[in-house]
């Protein structure tokens, strides 16, 4: 079996590893980068067999409108659903690729390589890992995960029970020189966030991703213990109508205490895609939360935002704060509007009178004591580093570590 890291050596984010024998090649994951002078990769140079996508994040599957759409992509429902969502909301064709869908610890075959898909828990819902062999030798791909999440329990699974006998482990670093002390678990999150909003007098803003579903669970959670509504948009709403077909245990738009605030342009993008949504634009409109309802009772809401959203938080500046509750990462506060639209103003919220700025965000990947224990876990003959700034740091935390560059070609 031959390996070569194609980028994600020494970056977080951009993960392309290629697998191959003499007859079959695969790539796990095809993603865009996420720092500015990444190198570029030609897919149609590579010309993979299969894409095996760990999970919809970015920058682990936007590469594959690149690829030759007759070669097939392999992703989870789940994932397929919420990337084909994010495209019809943004007013994009959807991908013409060749999707096949896999399930969680049932494996498939491609050409000459049996793969089989770990659930694991990250801030993506249907992100997996994946145990690859082929001609004797097994390879663990942990794609990204963590063990503080709402799904901790998956992480705890694969260390009572890992796959044995591994001879080389692709394990993600993101957090080797991160800390994740201020909040260590959801958890915590929920508690800050309930903190802030429980004696609230002007509106509350969560700051997260759509697709954090933990995120969204916690800010629900917040708003049953404090007697708020948590007020989404329509994506948001349609995100967790996607859900549906994984848990029936994640908010939706049909529970008590959830608002649907409906924006023009959202509303738009049902209107003219009755094929995609169905039913779903005649139901939204059952618990709408108007204009009128949030300026007149703001203390009642927790609107789920987006730093995009930053015009909508200034409407409700006024002599009592409004509170913004920052929910992902702090460097995107370094970024300026180009990289990261509305990084700007939501820097200057830190500093701006009207606006009570709270911090409550935990990690989408693992600490350095859970990757420890992972690492344990699975014995690898090889350890490589994989999504993470510091692959020449790896050996003070990790036994058996062969750091690959980018290119480098390893038959193991």
């Amino acid at each position: 079996m031959r390996i070569t890291i194609h980028r994600g050596s020494h970056e977080i984010g951009g993960t392309c590893i290629e697998v191959s024998t003499v007859n079959t090649k695969i790539l796990l994951d095809a993603g865009l980068p996420l720092a500015s002078g990444s190198k570029v990769i030609d897919l149609n140079a590579i010309k993979p067999d299969a894409v095996i996508v760990s999970h919809p994040h970015q920058d682990h599957f936007g590469l594959i409108d690149e690829l030759d759409p007759t070669i097939p992509v392999y992703i989870s429902g789940l994932g397929k659903s919420l990337i084909e969502s994010t495209r019809i909301f943004l007013g994009r064709d959807l991908h013409a690729n060749t999707f096949r869908h896999f399930k969680p610890w049932e494996e498939f075959q491609v050409g000459d390589f049996k793969v089989t898909p770990y659930l694991v828990d990250h801030s993506a819902s249907g992100a997996y890992a994946f145990l690859v062999e082929s001609e004797g030798k097994r390879v663990f791909y942990s794609g990204d995960f963590r063990a503080h999440g709402r799904k901790s329990q998956l992480f705890q699974r694969m260390i009572a029970k890992p796959p044995q006998d591994i001879d080389l482990l692709f394990l993600e670093g993101t957090m080797l020189k991160r800390s994740n002390d201020d909040f260590p678990t959801e958890e915590s999150v929920e508690e800050k966030i309930l903190e802030t909003i429980r004696n609230q007098k002007n509106l509350s803003f969560l700051i997260t991703s759509s697709q954090n579903i933990d995120r969204i669970v916690s800010g629900f959670r917040a708003c049953k213990r404090s007697g708020k509504t948590l007020v989404i948009d329509i994506y948001t709403a349609w995100i967790l109508e996607k859900m549906k077909q994984v848990s029936d245990n994640v908010p939706s738009m049909e529970w008590d205490q959830i608002g649907l605030y409906a924006s023009y342009s959202q509303d738009r993008t049902l209107k003219n895609n009755p094929d995609f949504f169905g039913d779903f634009r005649k139901r939204i409109y059952r618990q709408r939360v108007t204009k009128d309802d949030l300026r007149n009772t703001p203390a009642n809401y927790l609107y789920v935002g987006k730093m995009s959203h930053h015009r909508i938080i200034d409407l409700y500046k006024a002599e009592i704060p409004v509170n913004v509750i920052y929910s992902q990462w702090l460097g995107y506060l370094k970024c300026t509007n180009d990289e990261y639209f509305g990084a700007e103003e939501f820097a200057a919220y830190r500093r701006d009178p009207q606006i009570n700025f709270v911090y409550a965000h935990t990690s989408g990947h693992a600490t350095v004591e859970d990757l420890q224990e992972f690492a344990q876990a699975m014995k690898p003959k090889q350890l490589v580093p994989i999504h993470t700034e510091h692959s020449d740091q790896f050996s003070q935390f990790f036994k058996n570590v062969h750091a690959i560059k980018d290119r480098q070609i390893v038959d193991i």
